[in-house]
């Protein structure tokens, strides 16, 4: 306990202090707006081509990693198909809904949470590496036909699809991320420490940015502060928290795919993380309601320092 908790402070306390923050004005009106932006174009981007350009990508694939891919996945498609039947969520509000859904807290809470429980974390990174190669492109492709940004002529439109991966930030880092691993190429000592340390901003000022974003006043029309908004809510963190970590613990049980057990553990703990800050960055950065991702972000966090806590002390007996 003494580890999720350690792994869990820094997101609540930064999260705190980007409230008290906005609650204070001491960053002005638009602070959320550029700190938000900051994430998006700079920081976030800088994070990921370093994480990816010193990863070995020959041994990417494996059985657990097929696993949590497929659970993240399933988990994923049925939030989306959710929240856009039953909830009334656009495709990109619905890509949100599903982002939150299945996409894992792996960097900030993964991280230290494999390190204290599993011991290392050489399948954390991979799981970060899926979801930054596989999954956001995914997503960045549905919010972007679903938004104004690819509300144009069919022909214009496609054309903004196929250029997409050359105009995200984050798809860009990434796939040059993969190229300077395939190629073997290291960045020079000092431009290598420049990026470590801008990309080391990616968390904390996102987690600031969920902190502002908070101190919104209540509005009547707000989707998630009407009873069908709460039972959205809890439908996504439902699905994040309680039914992705059944559903890997089913896929790599030994009806399926047999996983040994310390593989399985590993599989189900990473599935049974919270929801990532990203789909909060995301769809502030899309124009889009931010309320269900940065809810699902807020109540998916406190609801799984029990369901981690319980998958561990399950699968480690």
């Amino acid at each position: 306990m003494n580890a999720l908790l350690s792994g869990f402070a820094p997101v609540w306390t930064l999260t705190a202090i980007g409230y008290a923050a906005g609650r204070g004005r001491l960053l002005g009106e638009r602070a959320e707006e550029v700190l938000g932006r900051f994430v998006f174009h700079v920081a976030m981007p800088a994070a990921l081509f370093m994480m990816v350009s010193r990863a070995d990508l020959g041994s990417f694939v494996n059985a657990s990693l097929i696993v949590f891919g497929a659970g993240s996945v399933l988990v994923s498609a049925l939030g989306l198909v959710l929240v856009r039947r039953f909830f009334g969520r656009k495709t990109a509000d619905g890509a949100i809904g599903g982002m939150a859904s299945g996409y894992v807290n792996s960097a900030n809470l993964g991280i230290p949470v494999a390190v204290q429980v599993l011991g290392d974390a050489s399948f954390i990174a991979q799981v970060i590496l899926f979801q930054v190669l596989l999954m956001s492109p995914v997503v960045l492709t549905l919010l972007d036909s679903g938004t104004d940004r690819g509300r144009t002529h069919w022909r214009a439109g496609l054309r903004r699809m196929l250029t997409m991966p050359v105009r995200n930030p984050v798809i860009v880092a990434s796939l040059l991320g993969v190229a300077v691993s395939a190629t073997g190429l290291r960045l020079p000592g000092a431009l290598a420490r420049s990026g470590d340390l801008l990309g080391a901003a990616a968390v904390p000022a996102a987690l600031i940015t969920l902190g502002l974003s908070l101190h919104r006043r209540p509005d009547p029309a707000d989707p998630v502060a009407a009873p069908g908004g709460r039972a959205e809510v809890a439908v996504v963190v439902a699905l994040k928290t309680l039914v992705q970590p059944v559903v890997a613990l089913v896929l790599g049980g030994p009806l399926l795919m047999g996983l040994p057990g310390d593989q399985l553990l590993a599989v189900v703990l990473c599935s049974a993380l919270p929801t990532a800050q990203n789909a909060f960055v995301y769809a502030r950065e899309y124009g889009l309601d931010t309320t269900l991702a940065r809810h699902a972000v807020v109540a998916s966090t406190l609801v799984s320092m029990c369901t981690l806590s319980l998958a561990a002390h399950a699968l480690s007996s």
